[in-house]
């Protein structure tokens, strides 16, 4: 056939996407195209074919491989929304922050929460999990905080403005008064729309996608420690060497366009 893919192509294709099992067909052909991967030009649409042929065109699919039971069915996905930008030209003149529930995890007595921000101009994201009784605690959300503008200082951008939800620990006067010591507009999105708060967002549903949901099924019972260790190690590949495909990186990764190279090559 014409335009049948080579069989090396094909192969090249399906271990990539049981090694990531948490990554879709867009972001395998952009991880594919780099010099490390050996320069394969293949289509989203053409990878997706390629897994389609090898029964793995979805993530429940390819995760259920790597864990060894049956998938779900997957629910029909519904029609994006509408494509709307943030006004934003450099790095540290927005950066959004958001909490997301992990759960119960063995060797810990409470809830485990992750803590997560994202710099808007750079797609460069902080996150960091931690325990509390019941809900999110202000205080991991001020040290958040205080580690992005100490972050965005050394790489030589002033923190201006925070987006955050009407959740507790944002309204908290504590985590106001920490914004207002560091020089920084406090935003709140308005209630029921967490669109206005996408980028991070987003940035949880692919740490959810590509590192959490690749580590439970490979634990046999998943602890904070090993979890804890896991997204420190995304986070580096998520900021240094995973292909961007975003407005603002435009195939640049995060620590490029934020100036943050050299600290993670000095270590």
């Amino acid at each position: 056939m014409p335009n049948a893919t080579p069989r090396l192509v094909e192969r090249q294709v399906v271990g990539f996407a049981l090694a990531n099992p948490g990554v879709g067909p867009a972001r395998i052909s952009a991880e594919l195209r780099r010099e490390k991967w050996g320069g394969v030009r293949l289509s989203p649409r053409g990878v997706y074919r390629v897994l389609r042929r090898h029964g793995l065109n979805t993530r429940a699919r390819r995760l259920a491989l790597v864990a060894g039971y049956a998938a779900p069915p997957e629910p029909e996905p519904r029609p994006a929304p509408p494509v709307r930008h943030l006004d934003v030209e450099k790095p540290g003149e927005l950066v959004q922050f958001d909490c997301f529930r992990i759960g119960r995890l063995a060797g810990t007595q409470g809830v485990v929460w992750q803590y997560t921000a994202i710099d808007v101009g750079s797609a460069y994201a902080w996150a960091e999990i931690h325990v509390t009784p019941h809900n999110p605690s202000h205080r991991f959300a001020s040290r958040l905080a205080r580690r992005v503008a100490r972050d965005l200082k050394r790489f030589g951008w002033p923190f201006r403005a925070a987006t955050t939800d009407n959740g507790g620990e944002f309204r908290a006067h504590a985590f106001r008064r920490t914004l207002e010591e560091l020089g920084v507009e406090h935003r709140f999105i308005r209630s029921g729309r967490p669109q206005t708060n996408g980028c991070v967002e987003r940035l949880q549903g692919t740490i959810l996608q590509e590192c959490y949901k690749p580590a439970f099924a490979q634990y046999l019972v998943p602890r904070y420690q090993g979890i804890q260790r896991d997204l420190e190690r995304y986070l580096v590949y998520y900021n240094t060497d995973r292909a961007h495909t975003g407005r603002w990186t435009r195939g640049r990764t995060p620590a490029q366009v934020i100036g943050a190279t050299k600290m993670y090559s000095g270590r």
